[in-house]
């Protein structure tokens, strides 16, 4: 099939794997580097070998770019996106979807009436682990499922992220960041989610960015830094401790915190899903790759399970390449819109949960994503990606 051809709005962080994997699938291509610094959108593409560096607006209006990719902070990640699909573009984002119930809303209901595709990271579930996870699960080897727990508990990213402070406003936390990882995943697993309950709190009113961060090092005024340090303020809830529960019975346990510096648990299986026959240690669900272990009723060892899928590399960008898929093809494809609005929804949700005192049900809905056969995409990786992990 032709690629489809991508503009890729935002370069931070992340986007470096993106425009590895993309120019390495073999459906996609990006055509067009936008970011509000147009000096370094114009460094990134002759980078990457992108012919386009443009400013948002041109990229929006350019009429080569069918998709774009948003990779901004998570406050834009709803109006960017928005103002894409009024551009009569698809797109597809990193997470989360949007900060607020109306802004994902509003995305979801503009492609939908403008027949355009709405996709959203993280698209990890799609990865060796996770497949292989489900497989193990719709087969059977633990039996029915009845709960999961689930945890992400690390000091905060100002320890390496270069500007950190924007995890810190509205719209930031480590649930909003980290928590699309975990409920998306475990969506994945044991399909959507009824209602929640939770609690939530900022533990530091201040933090501070240590002089080993590369930012320190980027600064020219280090004599003062060293002397004060950079503090940020804190305006969201740090520490969750949240309940889930599925529409399909199990209940689950999600911790999600920038404030534990340290603790001591398998960092391989930070998901556990119990069965009414055994138990299941499901790998990172920030990674592609990882082993999954079977601990069966009666049985005193773990049994590691054999890997079904392939992409257990950093394959970001896989959710992209099925969406891209579907705009060729037609059909579905597996990190929508709908599935981003839900996890969005139980994320939102813990916290008002918390500050109300009640659980929360949840109105938004969404299916339980299609499992991946393991011969899916085998072929849209040259061989500078593996397929297998």
């Amino acid at each position: 099939m032709d690629p489809v051809r991508i503009g890729v709005i935002g370069v931070g962080n992340i986007s470096g794997i993106y425009f590895k994997n993309l120019r390495a699938f073999s459906a996609t291509e990006v055509v067009s580097v936008a970011d509000i610094d147009l000096e370094r959108a114009t460094v990134v593409a002759a980078e990457q070998g992108v012919a386009q560096a443009q400013t948002v607006d041109d990229l929006l209006a350019n009429p080569d770019v069918e998709v774009v990719l948003n990779l901004t902070i998570p406050a834009a990640h709803g109006p960017v996106s928005l103002r894409a699909l009024e551009s009569g573009k698809h797109v597809y984002g990193e997470k989360p979807l949007a900060t607020s119930r109306s802004q994902a809303s509003a995305l979801v209901e503009a492609a939908k009436q403008s027949n355009l595709r709405v996709g959203c990271a993280p698209d990890t579930f799609l990865g060796a682990g996770l497949q292989t996870a489900r497989k193990a699960i719709d087969a059977g080897l633990i039996g029915e499922p009845i709960g999961a727990q689930a945890q992400f508990l690390a000091g905060g990213p100002e320890s390496w992220h270069p500007n950190p402070s924007f995890f810190y406003q509205q719209g930031g936390g480590p649930m909003l960041d980290m928590g699309p990882y975990y409920i998306t995943a475990l969506i994945h697993l044991l399909g959507p989610i009824s209602r929640v309950s939770g609690f939530a709190r900022p533990s530091f009113v201040e933090r501070l960015i240590p002089l080993t961060n590369e930012s320190f090092y980027k600064r020219e005024d280090k004599a003062a830094f060293r002397e004060t340090g950079e503090l940020m303020h804190v305006e969201t809830p740090t520490h969750y401790v949240g309940a889930l529960e599925f529409a399909s019975g199990p209940i689950a346990q999600f911790g999600a915190s920038f404030d534990v510096w340290r603790h001591k648990y398998d960092w391989a299986h930070p998901i556990v899903i119990f069965g009414s026959e055994g138990t299941l240690l499901v790998p990172d669900p920030n990674s592609f790759s990882g082993a999954v272990l079977v601990g069966a009723k009666g049985k005193d060892d773990w049994t590691e399970v054999e890997v079904t899928h392939g992409f257990g590399d950093n394959s970001r960008g896989i959710g992209l390449l099925d969406m891209a898929h579907a705009i060729r093809n037609g059909g579905d494809f597996r990190a929508n819109g709908d599935l981003a609005f839900h996890v969005l929804d139980a994320m939102l949700s813990v916290q008002e949960a918390s500050e109300s005192g009640a659980y929360r049900v949840l109105e938004s809905g969404t299916a339980r994503p299609a499992a991946l056969s393991p011969e899916d995409y085998a072929d849209a990786i040259p061989d500078v990606i593996a397929w297998r992990g």
